[in-house]
This record gives C-alpha cells, sequence and structure tokens, in this order.
C-alpha cells in the first residue's frame, strides 16, 4: 500500500516542532471554505461478512506473497513466507475492537483488558505469561507487546527463532489471549496500579491538547467520550465482571485477525493455526459496533485552549463525513492525486518557514479519516506565541492561493520526482523487510478495510497516476478537499490571549478579506558540488576478514570503513565522524547540542537547503548531524546509485557549510518555551536534567537555560565547532548494498579529494576526565509544574569504563538485566505500584572510568520511599544470594537474542564499525559481545552485583510536583 510520502516532510517536521500532535491521524489530504451543509450520520460503515478480505469486493489486487484465509468460525489469518533475517518471525492477532465499544461504565476496560492478557487464562498462571516468552528469548515490551486504540487492540510477538517451540507456544500464549483469559478479580486489583501509572504518565501538555482537539473537531459525536486509556474512576473501581463482559462481547473470532510473517513453512504454519484456532467459539451474545453520531453542521468556529506547558500551535480544519467507500483503484487514484495537491502546499509552507522572516515555525496540511466518525481536512501550524496573528494569516492566505491560482506543473513534477524516487526505493528493497514490517503493514490495512499490496504494486499504480497528470487536475483535487463545513480554528497558547476566542475569528476574518496574488516561480539551480577536485588516493588497505569489514586508508589521512551486507536490498548507510565530538569541546560551556538542527537547515555555502532539496528531488539521501561523545557525526541513508550524491552532501556539509542564520533563529524562536514543555512533566525535567547530574561539574551536558538560549548567538555556536569539523580528522563507515569498490571510488572523489587532514594533538586529558556523582543519604530534588500525584525516583551506582574489564561489563550488564527482572515482578506483579520499572546500564568506551547501572521508575510522590527501600532490598539480595538459574536464562536469552537480532541490520553495523580504525579493541568488543554474554555466570552476576551495587555508592534522584 501506498503509505504517507516522503513529500509531506513539512507537515512532520511541523507537527514534531508541535510537540502536540494529533496522535492516531492518517496522512494526507485536505479540503476548502464552506459551511451549513447537513452531513449524513457517522455511523460505522456495513462490515464484510465474516472471513471476508475486501481484495474480494475490490478491483485491486492484493499482494500475491501473502496467503490469506479464513477458518469457519470467522477468523481470518494471513500468512507470509519472509526467510530475512533467517529464523525470525512476526505474529500479530489484531481485534476488531476498541474504546469505541465501551459502555459509560466500562471507559478504560479495553485497555485494562489487554494488560488483562498478561495475567492468567485458563493454561497459564497468572505472572507465568511473560516468564514463558523470556524463556524463549522474547524481551518483554521489545518483543512482547500489546496497544489498545479507538478501534482495535492488537497483541504483538517477535519471535527470535522458529523452531516447533518457539512457535507454538506463541500460538499457544495468543489462542490463551482470544478465548481462555480468567479475568479474576484478585488479578484485576492487582493491576489497578499498574494501568493508572500508565494514566499518569500519559496525562501531559500534549495529550491534554490532544483530548481538547477532537472534542471540539467532532463536537457530539463518539469518539472524544472514549479515549483508550479511560477515566480514572472506572479504572479505581471497575469490577472483574465489566471487563469479562467486554471480553465475550468483543473478543470473538468474526472480529480476530492473526497475522503471521517469517521464516516458515506456509503449509505447516496455516495447519498450526487451523488446528490451535479452529475450536475457538464465542461467548455470550456479540457485542454491537457504536453508533459513532451524526457530523453536526458547523459554521466558523474557535476554540483557545490556555496549557502553560504547550508551545503555541493553531489548526484551520473542515470537517465532512468519513469516506467509507471500499478500496478501489478508482478511490485509489482519487486519494493518490489530492496527496500530490498537499504535498505541494506543504512544499510551500516549508519555503515559508525557511524564509529570512518567517511568520510561523513550521506549518503542514493533510485530511484524516476520525475513526469512520468523520473526514478532516487540516493546516496545523507551530509559531512564537507574540506571532500567532502572523502565522494564522499566512496559513490561510498560502492556502487561499493554491486554491484560487492551483498547482504549478513545475511544483508536480518535482513532487512526482521526489516521490518516484522514495517508491523506487521501496520496491528494490522490498524483498528484504523484516517480519515485523511486513507484519505491520497488514495490520495496518485492517482498520480501513484496505487491500494489502506491495511496494512493486505501489510504484506500478503510481506510474500509472501520474502517467501524463496535469497540474490542472491536482488543482481541482486540491480545491474539492476544501469543501467540508469551517472553518473550525483551535489554537494552543502558553498563555491567555487578548480577546480570547473572539479574536481568533477576527483575526482570520481580516485575513480573508486581504487578496492573494499568485506564486511567483522559483529560479532554476544547479546542484554545484559534484566535484571536489582530483580524487583521492588509497594508500593503504586491510580487511578483517571475520567481520566481512575492509578498513582503507586515503593519501589525505581520511579513513574509510566498508562492510558489504545484504541485511536490506538496495539500503545503504553512511556515517561520517569528524573531530572528537564532545570530548573537543570546553568543559565550563553548556552544551551546545540543542542547536545542532541549525547545522543541517543552515544549508551549504552555494546553495540553500531548500534548493538543495529541490535539485536533488530524482535524489534519495539523508543529511543530518549530531554531536557524539567521541565525535561531530554527519549521516544519511541513500540507495546504491545515488552513494556518489549521498557522499557529495556529506562532503559539501564538512566542508563549506552555509552557516545561514534563519535556521538557527528559527530553533531560537522554537526554544523560548521548551523549558515550560520540559517543566510540565515529571518525564520531561529528568530528560532534561539527568545528563548534567550525571556529569557534576561539568558543562558539556548540561542543558542551557532560558536565558542563555535567548543570548546565543551563531557565531558562538560556529567559533565553537567550526574548527574541530574543519580541521579535524575524518572517519567515513558505509554499511549496507554496496561493493567494497564502489564504496571506494565513491569517498575517493569527495572525502577523499579534500585537502590532507593530519592527525590532531592528542585532546587535552582533563576533557576526558569525567566525574560521577557521590552517593547520598537522602535523594537530590528537582520539581515539575505537573500533575500532583506524578513523581520519578532515579537511583545509580557508578561502575567503571568498558575497556577496564569488557567481560566484567558484560557481567555487569547480564546483572543490570536481573535486576529489572527483579524490580518488574515486584513493582509491577506485586504491588501494582508502577506502569514501567526500568533499568538500563552504560560503561563508557570514551571516558575513562566512567559507567553505571541505574533503576528509575513513575510512582506517586507518596511512594517514593518505599521504591528507594525495595531497590536497596533487591540489592542486597543480589549481593548476598545467588539468582535462581530461572532468572539467569530469562535475563541472558532475550539479551542475546536481541543483540543477533541486531545483527541482521545495517544500523548495528554503522555504529559497531564507528571509530574501529582509531580505536581496534572496539572490534574485539563486537566479537566478544555474545559468547561473553553467553559465559557470564550465576556466580558472576553475584560477584557484579557485589561490586557495583553498594548502598554507600548510591546516588538517588527525587522529581516531584512543584508545591
Amino acid at each position: 500500500m501506498i503509505r504517507p510520502l516522503r513529500a509531506v516532510g513539512a507537515l512532520l517536521s511541523a507537527l514534531a516542532l508541535s510537540a502536540c500532535a494529533v496522535p492516531h491521524m492518517s496522512m494526507p489530504k485536505l479540503g476548502g471554505f464552506g459551511f451549513g451543509q447537513d452531513k449524513a450520520p457517522a455511523v460505522a460503515p456495513a462490515k464484510p461478512p465474516p472471513g471476508q478480505w475486501p481484495q474480494v469486493r475490490s478491483d485491486v489486487s492484493a499482494d500475491p506473497e501473502i496467503r490469506f484465509g479464513a477458518l469457519p468460525n470467522g477468523m481470518r489469518y494471513a500468512i507470509r513466507k519472509q526467510s530475512t533475517p533467517a529464523g525470525q518471525a512476526a505474529l500479530r492477532l489484531r481485534f476488531d475492537a476498541g474504546s469505541l465499544m465501551e459502555t459509560d461504565a466500562q471507559a478504560g476496560l479495553a485497555h485494562f483488558l489487554e494488560h488483562m492478557a498478561f495475567n492468567g487464562s485458563k493454561n497459564v498462571p497468572e505472572g507465568d505469561m511473560v516468564k514463558i516468552l523470556e524463556r524463549l528469548g522474547l524481551a518483554f515490551g521489545a518483543d512482547t507487546n500489546a496497544s489498545t486504540d479507538f478501534d482495535e487492540t492488537v497483541y504483538k510477538l517477535d519471535l527470535p527463532r522458529t523452531d516447533a517451540e518457539t512457535v507454538d507456544t506463541s500460538l499457544m500464549l495468543l489462542r490463551e489471549t482470544a478465548g481462555n483469559l480468567t479475568i479474576e478479580q484478585a488479578a484485576v486489583d492487582r493491576e489497578r496500579g499498574v494501568v493508572l501509572s500508565e494514566e499518569r504518565a500519559r496525562d501531559n501538555p500534549p495529550y491534554r491538547v490532544y483530548k481538547a482537539r477532537l472534542d471540539f473537531m467532532l463536537k457530539g459525536q463518539r469518539p472524544p467520550t472514549r479515549y483508550p486509556i479511560g477515566k480514572v474512576e472506572v479504572l479505581q473501581t471497575a469490577p472483574a465482571g465489566l471487563i469479562a463482559d467486554y471480553y465475550h462481547q468483543y473478543y470473538r473470532p468474526e472480529r480476530a485477525t492473526l497475522v503471521a510473517v517469517g521464516d516458515f513453512d506456509l503449509d505447516a504454519m496455516e495447519a498450526k493455526i487451523k488446528a490451535r484456532f479452529g475450536d475457538w467459539t464465542p461467548t455470550g451474545p456479540a457485542g454491537a459496533d457504536p453508533d459513532l453520531g451524526p457530523v453536526a453542521p458547523r459554521g466558523p468556529e474557535a476554540k483557545l485552549v490556555v496549557e502553560s506547558g504547550a508551545p503555541l500551535s493553531l489548526q484551520l480544519a473542515w470537517i465532512g463525513p468519513p469516506d467509507t467507500a471500499p478500496d478501489t483503484q478508482a478511490k485509489r487514484r482519487r486519494d493518490f492525486i489530492e496527496r500530490l495537491g498537499f504535498s505541494v502546499l506543504n512544499r510551500r509552507f516549508s519555503s515559508l518557514s525557511r524564509s529570512g522572516a518567517p511568520p510561523f515555525l513550521g506549518a503542514g496540511a493533510f485530511k484524516s479519516d476520525e475513526y469512520d466518525a468523520a473526514e478532516l481536512t487540516m493546516i496545523t501550524v507551530n509559531a512564537e506565541a507574540s506571532r500567532w496573528k502572523d502565522a494564522l494569516s499566512a496559513a490561510d492566505q498560502e492556502q487561499r492561493r493554491i486554491i484560487q491560482y492551483g498547482v504549478r506543473q513545475d511544483e508536480l513534477d518535482r513532487e512526482i520526482e521526489e516521490i518516484r524516487a522514495s517508491l523506487k526505493a521501496d520496491a528494490s528493497g522490498a524483498a528484504t523487510r523484516t517480519p515485523a514490517e511486513l507484519a505491520g503493514e497488514i495490520v495496518g490495512s485492517l482498520s480501513d478495510d484496505e487491500v494489502v499490496t506491495n511496494p512493486v504494486q505501489d510504484l506500478a499504480f503510481f506510474e500509472a497516476t501520474v502517467k501524463g497528470l496535469k497540474a490542472a487536475q491536482v488543482s481541482a483535487a486540491l480545491k474539492a478537499a476544501f469543501d467540508g463545513d469551517g472553518p473550525l480554528v483551535f489554537m494552543t497558547s502558553p498563555q491567555p490571549i487578548a480577546g480570547g476566542e473572539p479574536a481568533l475569528l477576527q483575526a482570520l476574518d481580516a485575513s480573508r478579506k486581504v487578496a492573494v496574488t499568485a506564486p511567483t516561480a522559483v529560479a532554476t539551480v544547479a546542484w554545484p558540488y559534484g566535484s571536489f577536485g582530483t580524487p583521492g588516493k588509497v594508500v593503504e588497505t586491510k580487511e578483517v576478514a571475520d567481520l566481512d569489514a575492509v578498513f582503507v586508508r586515503f593519501a589525505n589521512g581520511v579513513r574509510l570503513t566498508v562492510k558489504p551486507t545484504h541485511f536490506q536490498d538496495d539500503e545503504v548507510l553512511v556515517r561520517v565522524n569528524v573531530g572528537k565530538g564532545r570530548v573537543d569541546l570546553p568543559k565550563d560551556r553548556q552544551s551546545v547540542a540543542w542547536a545542532a538542527g541549525a547545522y543541517v537547515e543552515g544549508g551549504l555555502k552555494q546553495i540553500s537547503a531548500e534548493d538543495m532539496e529541490r535539485v536533488l528531488a530524482k535524489r534519495v539521501y539523508g543529511a543530518q548531524f549530531g554531536i557524539a561523545d567521541e565525535a561531530f557525526v554527519f549521516s544519511g541513508g541513500t540507495r546504491p546509485e545515488d552513494l556518489d550524491t549521498q557522499l557529495q552532501v556529506l562532503t559539501a556539509y564538512v566542508a563549506e557549510p552555509g552557516w545561514r542564520p534563519e535556521a538557527f533563529q528559527r530553533l531560537k524562536t522554537a526554544g523560548k518555551t521548551i523549558h515550560d514543555q520540559y517543566e510540565s512533566t515529571d518525564s520531561g525535567v529528568l530528560s532534561r536534567d539527568l545528563a548534567g547530574l550525571l556529569h557534576p561539574g561539568d558543562q558539556r551536558w548540561v542543558f542551557p537555560s532560558r536565558g542563555e538560549i535567548a543570548d546565543a548567538k551563531l557565531s558562538e555556536f560556529q567559533a565553537e565547532i567550526a574548527p574541530a569539523i574543519s580541521g579535524g580528522p575524518i572517519e567515513v563507515v558505509i554499511v549496507g548494498d554496496i561493493t567494497v569498490d564502489k564504496a571506494i571510488e565513491a569517498v575517493a572523489a569527495t572525502f577523499g579529494a579534500l585537502p590532507p587532514r593530519a592527525e590532531p594533538p592528542a585532546a587535552d586529558p582533563a576533557r576526558r576526565q569525567v566525574a560521577f556523582p557521590a552517593g547520598v543519604a537522602t535523594p537530590v530534588q528537582r520539581t515539575h509544574k505537573g500533575r500532583a500525584d506524578q513523581a520519578i525516583g532515579f537511583l545509580a551506582w557508578p561502575t567503571n569504563d568498558f575497556f577496564a574489564n569488557p567481560q566484567k561489563a558484560r557481567d555487569t550488564a547480564v546483572m543490570g538485566e536481573v535486576l529489572e527482572l527483579r524490580l518488574i515482578e515486584e513493582l509491577r506483579e506485586s504491588q501494582g505500584a508502577t506502569y514501567s520499572p526500568q533499568v538500563s546500564y552504560n560503561h563508557s568506551m570514551v571516558w575513562p572510568g566512567w559507567g553505571y547501572v541505574s533503576a528509575n521508575v513513575e510512582i506517586p510522590p507518596e511512594k517514593l520511599p518505599a521504591f528507594f527501600a525495595d531497590v536497596r532490598k533487591i540489592a542486597a539480595d543480589l549481593r548476598s544470594k545467588d539468582i535462581t538459574p530461572d532468572e539467569l536464562e530469562r535475563a541472558k536469552k532475550p539479551r542475546i537474542d536481541q543483540i543477533e537480532k541486531a545483527r541482521e541490520t545495517n544500523g548495528y553495523w554503522l555504529n559497531e564499525l564507528s571509530g574501529a580504525q582509531a580505536d581496534p579493541r572496539r572490534l574485539e568488543a563486537t566479537r566478544a559481545i555474545i559468547p561473553g554474554t553467553e559465559r557470564v555466570t550465576i556466580a558472576d552476576v553475584r560477584r557484579a552485583a557485589q561490586e557495583a551495587l553498594a548502598d554507600d555508592r548510591m546516588w538517588m534522584l527525587e522529581i516531584k510536583p512543584a508545591k
């Protein structure tokens, strides 16, 4: 299926800036002025008969590599063989039921039921399901998960192997979930705290804004009354019987679809599914599909929400009845042509946001189907709080400009070329999609009864659709997309605005009285970085045979590491490490990482970022910049045919960055409210302050204050990092579907052609010395401005760097996994106190002597002392007693399987090989990680606990509500 297109990048950027994006919205479409029309009731569409797949009533051909079927009881299944990576599989069990099906008394119980699926069934005692999966190598959370939405519930298992035991056990557990849950009252009562913890963690400014927006947009309809997390009063008191009622009414075979993708025999898997689920019969009467309520006639309306922890964002929306027509070629063509129009509009919004005096930080337009309740066309805008009128006017006028004057052919052609490049890359890599990706595509088609198609089919559909396509057709489709009632104006502001909601409509009315002019065509530009001079000469080549990698050194000092792989067809990842990163930065200055995005957005000396995107529209490439501990990192992803372009782009960013002030100013403007956003939640304060607290006395990890962001100057940012980038050593790492010879040729013509780079003197040793905070008797205090019942407890023990004793680091990692198992069992399973206690461990490969093991939990403030006491008790037990063989297996096996799965990805090797030429110890660490983890014993875990988990070295942090 053709899913959201790369050309909507402007929209995604805008939503990312907002932090208040509407979740669960499908991607682009759009709508126009109009109001007062009567609307048909938005009832759920007629469902196909049980067991029927949408392709039966469609002219769209389904992916021929998927076997679709149904059991006599109505349960559907879709199975597909995928042997890459070898021995892995993904299972998904989806129910066509979510929070929309709940009664008032059941608000939140669809999600509560999802939790109960892991808490006891006819054949699996409470608490055993997760342990069974861990013994098979499935990590809780990473491989074993579930989700509840308005209209669906999905259970997910990612299998590290497809042997009979793993497959049979996994299918057995899904069958238990389907029809054999016990839902005992005692288990429900134990789980209440876990569900309430999840409710607390989710209740943040973006979520509150989302709810207010949906309530305003879908006025009087069902979705705003049925948020999946539910109502606290129901979660606190609901009896098991109410959950069981929902279970029997909606967890039924005719509402279920099982998806299985992986390295298995199709006939054998189909037989297993039939044998396991064929006897499933529903209990009691079926639940009804909900009446979603009519789409009420709407005129111009406004809603203002003041939320101190949210940046300013506003939406212009038009609403109409849902489109519940079956999936057909004609419908797909209409939708795709409409999306092309949105792509052009979003490109115009992006251009405005990058201008010298931008009216907003970002904007994007799209159409979304809201769970078959209504169809919304929306323009969403993020702006500086003081300039909301400018932002509203600019969005309105740009929308009217494109409706009045239409799309230009050159704009359309540019979007077509970019989408074509993306779809070609998808088609080339289709054979090596992972089981999880394939399973996700199938499950993603089910809510809208879409026919599942593959990337090759999508490319063919695209070419047929755009052949001879004229701008006038796209203009007409875009104009029609704005035919709903409205406009509705919704604005979130961190502070009240003068005039309130009437002022919003007045500002819109004033803007609509301004005549718009035709857009001007942009000047043609050429790519100025096709050559960097005479290609560099290779002076040394070294093969690392056991890792299938090659080390190359060029005459100018540039190092290249190449690892050809076949994990993902047509995927090539590139990472360029320059200088020494954070090591090169002064210890007495605050982190500049917050401004890293300005580097790429600032474009290149000879071409802006916007012009670069236009001139390279036919190419697939990436450009990201970040500051790591050991290097300034430039990275991107491409396909083999565009590797030259990818390297030209990254070389140009190293050799001739543009340093345009507009990009830096946009970040500063967005930064005006960033502290308010962080301080609005306990997790925000933790993410902002933790790095600085764990590196006392070293400003390189300290997030800048409001004043420091306001006073920041591009010249200071440039002066701090430009010398290291312009003169520092360069290491290029290329991993993926590429040959060594091609990689060498491409790097020789780019980085290899740069002027020589001598090895700089060793970094000041003092800059590599970082401290860990001393143990404390009472926790360090931080506060947040969120809910009074939200708090976080965090604690950490210092360990050591990785190279001080690599095996001890691996022993400590396994000990950390055991510590998490214990915390989950105590705090989640036994006490029901929290949703997700977490343990992490870090053994630095850069900072001598620096490492730690940590644990943290989201919990009500009054339970913080008990959390620290529980951790101390568990730590003491790990120091004094041997763990069980079962604990060791459940700690080691998922960790090893996660590593083995990661080793089948290009991203893993890009990271592992980074820095390996300069520090060969990294290669040995890569070689030894699995055997080193396998050899960890019970005694090693106890010894690691004795050396690390000392009470007097424990550093503690509490983040509580501000009084």
